[in-house]
């Protein structure tokens, strides 16, 4: 059915970009959560009234989050070819975008997380100390839990923005669908490809918003 509508797309070319597309959203999305959740909760705690309260450590980290959440995504990648040639070995391949993708994203994932945790009801986290519970506890066993709807609709979000990211960086050959219609299709004004690439993302989006709202409802609670 595909070869009928794009006949001159080649199919083997389209799913191996697909797969690397995947292999790309999968990699960084988990690496997001990962510095987005510790830059997030970083932002939370050390700010005034909280547990950690520290404005040096919050100021900090509140500028790194926000100089990066302001460089343009190509800009980026430019900005961290010596870092990622060091760290993977080759500026090319969808293996060294997620240097990239994942710098990029976590700060913007961190905010979301900053917000997500402001949410949460004080008089939940009052009882907590009340009860003697330790600022670990507090952390993972209330902050987190109660957040997680929110925290899964953020890392949604962010992970339909990395797709947007992701076809950036096709532009200097980092691989998947994005490096595929600009190589393939825009150079070559075969816009067959353009356009199939284009089909292959939308659904990939409509796939991680789908997940997205499933997993927020089933654990949201109220």
């Amino acid at each position: 059915m595909l070869n009928d509508l794009f006949p001159n797309v080649k199919m083997d070319d389209m799913w191996e970009a697909t797969r690397e597309t995947f292999y790309m959203i999968s990699i960084s999305v988990i690496g997001t959560i990962i510095f987005g959740v510790l830059l997030g909760l970083l932002l939370f705690l050390t700010a005034q009234g909280n547990l950690w309260q520290n404005r040096w450590i919050n100021g900090f980290v509140a500028t790194i989050v926000n100089v990066f959440r302001a460089i343009p995504f190509i800009i980026l990648i430019l900005l961290l070819f010596p870092f990622t040639d060091f760290l993977i070995g080759t500026i090319r391949g969808w293996e060294a975008a997620l240097p990239a993708l994942i710098i990029g994203a976590a700060p913007f994932y961190a905010r979301l997380v900053e917000i997500a945790l402001k949410e949460v009801d004080k008089g939940v986290i009052e009882a907590a100390k009340a009860m003697g519970a330790t600022g670990r506890t507090i952390i993972f066993k209330v902050l987190l839990p109660e957040s997680m709807p929110a925290l899964i609709s953020g890392i949604t979000v962010t992970a339909i923005a990395l797709i947007g990211y992701i076809a950036i960086a096709g532009l200097i050959g980092a691989g998947g669908l994005g490096d595929l219609a600009y190589m393939q299709g825009f150079q070559r004004r075969d816009f067959d490809v353009v356009f199939a690439c284009t089909i292959f993302i939308v659904v990939i989006v409509f796939i991680f918003q789908f997940i997205g709202d499933i997993l927020s409802k089933t654990i949201d609670k109220r």
